[in-house]
């Protein structure tokens, strides 16, 4: 029975928060106002030197990623161990940011982060050991809420596309004795709630048996 013990944690190359670099100048000397003298014959005028070239000035690099920006705030309490088809989603208190969705295939259980906050978390199914689903980190490439599987004739709702050849996450019974052909199948009303929450190229991170905890970053494994 999956626990809240097991969170899937990596990411690969993601890039979840930026600043911008304020330049600062000097301020200029100021001259100070001559003392009242005689006139004076003023010299000859002689022709003015060529104004020097600054010498062309490299960009700025872009500033390093914020490291909070990376790490896990918060985690939703869930009143008890999970069963199957149990899912929970709330936003409540979670900042707009970048959403990251990670699946730990020995917990059994998927969790939706943005801006670092758990804001879903649900009970999966995934692939049997002839199909298994795959590990990795994959970027959404396509976002269909009413997929049909062209190989099997089945229906994907929600369908959050992973690979090339047909992985996915999408809303499917859950229960006991129910896998799938490798994808990651989830309860329907969840599959709704992840596929309004992400956009393509959000990642998707699936491991097996890896922990997450608060105060944790997420790093590529």
């Amino acid at each position: 029975m999956p626990t809240r013990q097991h969170l899937a944690a990596t990411i690969l190359g993601l890039t979840l928060a930026g600043g911008t670099a304020i330049a600062l100048t000097g301020a200029r000397p100021v001259t100070a106002a001559p003392d009242p003298a005689s006139p004076r014959i003023a010299p000859k005028a002689r022709p003015a030197p060529a104004a020097a070239t600054a010498p062309a000035q490299s960009p700025a690099p872009n500033p390093a990623p914020d490291p909070a920006a990376y790490t896990v705030k918060r985690i939703l309490q869930i009143p008890g161990p999970m069963r199957q088809g149990d899912h929970y989603w709330d936003e409540t208190g979670a900042p707009l940011g970048p959403v990251v969705v990670t699946v730990d295939l020995a917990a059994q259980t998927v969790s939706v982060f943005r801006a670092g906050y758990e804001i879903g978390t649900a009970v999966i199914i995934y692939g049997a050991d002839d199909k298994p689903t795959p590990l990795g980190v994959f970027p959404i490439t396509q976002k269909d809420a009413d997929h049909v599987s062209n190989l099997y004739n089945a229906p994907m709702p929600y369908m959050l596309r992973l690979t090339n050849d047909g992985i996915s996450i999408h809303g499917s019974e859950v229960g006991d004795g129910y896998v799938t052909h490798g994808c990651i199948g989830v309860p329907r009303a969840f599959a709704k709630r992840i596929f309004d929450a992400v956009k393509l190229g959000d990642r998707v991170i699936v491991t097996n048996g890896e922990r997450l905890d608060l105060g944790q970053p997420i790093t590529a494994a």
